[in-house]
């Protein structure tokens, strides 16, 4: 496993694997991990702006609050349109 290692806002050192994505309306979310050998997710980093700020909701839904970069749910009810 390949991964890139980063300092977050709060000096954490997080690591990226850009082999992992999700697809996103304007670039892929890649999976961020809290530790080296990849054992603990830690998130999301956001492949149109490279932002570390990202949110999931309950139904899978990923949104960069930098940039508005979103994945679409895995799963959506029409009720909660």
């Amino acid at each position: 496993m390949n991964l890139d290692a980063s300092m977050t806002a709060d000096g954490e050192r997080v690591y990226t694997d850009r082999t992992l994505a999700e697809r996103g309306a304007d670039g892929p979310f890649y999976v961020v991990f809290a530790d080296a050998d990849g054992s603990s997710r830690w998130g999301f980093r956001c492949g149109n702006c490279d932002s570390l700020h990202t949110a999931m909701d309950t139904m899978g839904r990923i949104q960069c609050t930098d940039c508005g970069n979103v994945k679409k749910p895995d799963e959506w009810d029409a009720a909660h349109e």
